[in-house]
């Protein structure tokens, strides 16, 4: 199976790395406008080949866009463009409504199918790669009567080789749905660590004195904004609608402090407990 990966940071690279090892990938050439992460991801052995676009979707069977959500808009439709028979095109993106809005009516549409593997970290780059990255994680497959039999078989066989669990659902349900368990935790650790910032200024006090629960919620603040503003903005209804519900209950907290209602502050807390029994 040969395979063009666009884009050769933390998901690309990571799939890479697995696919190779599962025996799935053959032969992968690389494609990213950052000629740097390009080299570092061959001498990794993430890719074989350095490529243009066109010489490597015209030499590959499944095409991989791993590359910020904005990204991938502006140029989804010029990779379908080179779209021939039997050719699989798939993105990873953190939101999906968006991008597929953009080729609903593209005459390839049916050979790509809609992906977001659900695990990544605060690092970015192909030396962040790692191949023992997505067993046991959820892959979700979105709006998949839009993508040919065979396009959606090798997704699935992808999924089945990164050893990730499928779900499947509409863009739009995915979007709300990331917006409550994967884009407000980013925007929470990016305040707090802002609050912290602003509020402690010895860098030493707060390196020595962090505990590991402060280091674990303010862990997703090291992210890069290069990833992370673009699916903000293109998830931008669904962010606010949990943003304003997040707000609403540190208010909850806030004023139970304020008024010394112990009572309430108790019972705050016994509900977050609730997600112990979903979260294991």
């Amino acid at each position: 199976m040969k395979i063009t990966l666009i884009g050769v940071g933390l998901i690309g690279g990571s799939m890479a790395l697995k696919l190779k090892a599962k025996g799935f990938a053959s032969y992968i050439y690389g494609v990213d406008q950052n000629l740097k992460h390009l080299e570092e991801a061959k001498e990794l052995g993430i890719i074989d080949e350095i490529a243009t676009l066109e010489v490597a979707v015209s030499n590959s069977d499944l095409i991989i866009i791993a590359i910020p959500v904005d990204a991938t808009r502006k140029m989804i439709s010029k990779v379908l463009d080179l779209a021939e028979p039997g050719k699989t095109f798939m993105d990873v993106g953190s939101t999906k409504e968006g991008i597929v809005t953009i080729i609903d009516n593209h005459p390839n549409r049916s050979r790509f199918v809609a992906f977001h593997p659900m695990w990544g970290t605060e690092n970015s780059g192909p030396e962040s790669a790692t191949g023992e990255s997505f067993a046991g994680k959820a892959g979700v497959i979105c709006d998949r009567e839009n993508s040919a039999d065979d396009a959606l078989k090798m997704v699935e066989m992808v999924a089945e080789n990164l050893e990730m669990h499928l779900i499947y659902m509409k863009a739009a349900d995915h979007d709300i749905h990331t917006a409550y368990i994967s884009h407000i935790s980013h925007i929470t650790s990016y305040a707090l660590a802002n609050t912290v910032l602003e509020k402690e200024r010895e860098e030493d006090t707060i390196f020595q004195l962090a505990s590991s629960g402060f280091s674990s919620t303010v862990r997703l603040a090291k992210s890069h904004p290069e990833m992370w503003v673009p699916i903000f903005k293109q998830n931008k209804e669904n962010v606010l609608d949990v943003l304003n519900e997040h707000i609403s209950q540190l208010r909850k907290f806030k004023s139970a402090l304020e008024k010394d209602n112990d009572e309430l502050l108790e019972e705050l807390i016994r509900n977050a407990n609730k997600i112990r029994g979903i979260l294991r």
